[in-house]
């Protein structure tokens, strides 16, 4: 007699979840300065990369009154897999943004501003033009204020770059997020060489730039290392680094979480490199104490 065949439900196998180490443990914002902050940006319908990206350090620096604001809208053009914010069709640009971008820094009181936008690969100009604007608005109300911009590629037009070039921010900032290996797979739309390719050419425009690097994706240190190398022989002279933390459960997971030990030997790569400033550490963000990074 044939041996009976049981059906038997196939086992799910169940990944345990990654567990935050205590150094990645922030307080929960609220209260004081950063609910001022909140009314402020719901008041004006303002969007910052603050909220959109679920930056873990809104709540220390909201409350201490300061944020980086995002323009061009709420939804991005490029489907990036380690960011929050939205894709999909941009929307039409809101012609009175720099004006609100510009009367909420001179309300907050704000010395050294950071702004930066989602991808418009949707627009002929790459909302280079509207950058420009806001740029102006900023300087208009604030001539006091120094500006930090953090800059989508704009695909490596250089036509689309002139427009923030001529309006000269005291840094522009453009990421390079990963290594070469990764950025495919991170970045999708984006390409590592024409990140360096944009960023060598504000260089040379006499920009003083800026770029940022996620760590825990898979990178090796290898990588790092020639990531800061590439970056510095472009001539960025300040960067950025830490930890890649994964925004929902469709997001890129992470790979590991880098120690401070780890982050601090970096800063010593980087320093010994020749970069003007560094910032390595778990929690730090392209936007993280910018103001200090003019200085």
């Amino acid at each position: 007699m044939a041996n009976k065949i049981e059906n038997k439900a196939p086992v799910k196998i169940v990944q345990k979840k990654r567990v935050k180490p205590d150094w990645l443990k922030v307080d929960i914002a609220g209260g004081g300065k950063y609910s001022e902050m909140k009314d402020l940006v719901q008041k004006h319908g303002l969007h910052t990369i603050c909220e959109s990206g679920k930056c873990p350090n809104i709540g220390e620096c909201w409350g201490v009154g300061t944020a980086t604001f995002m323009i061009g809208g709420n939804t991005c053009t490029r489907s990036c897999q380690f960011c929050n914010v939205a894709t999909g069709a941009g929307e039409p640009l809101d012609a009175t943004e720099p004006f609100k971008v510009a009367q909420s820094i001179s309300i907050m009181g704000i010395k050294h501003a950071v702004v930066t936008s989602v991808d418009r690969d949707d627009l002929k100009d790459g909302g280079s033009e509207h950058w420009a604007k806001t740029v102006l608005e900023i300087r208009k109300w604030n001539p006091e204020t120094t500006l930090e911009t953090l800059i989508p590629d704009f695909q490596g037009r250089t036509d689309q770059l002139d427009n923030v070039i001529e309006v000269h921010p005291e840094i522009v900032s453009h990421n390079i997020e990963t290594v070469r290996r990764l950025t495919k797979e991170v970045r999708i739309q984006a390409k590592y060489d024409r990140s360096m390719e944009v960023l060598k050419y504000l260089k040379d425009n006499g920009m003083k730039t800026k770029s940022g690097l996620m760590l825990g994706m898979g990178e090796t240190e290898e990588e790092i290392r020639e990531t800061l190398a590439d970056l510095r022989a472009v001539g960025v002279s300040i960067i950025t680094m830490g930890q890649y933390l994964q925004p929902t459960p469709r997001h890129l997971k992470v790979d590991r979480y880098v120690t401070p030990d780890e982050f601090a030997k970096y800063k010593d790569w980087a320093d010994a490199m020749g970069y003007e400033f560094v910032e390595s550490g778990p929690l730090v963000r392209s936007s993280y104490h910018a103001e200090k990074h003019l200085k």
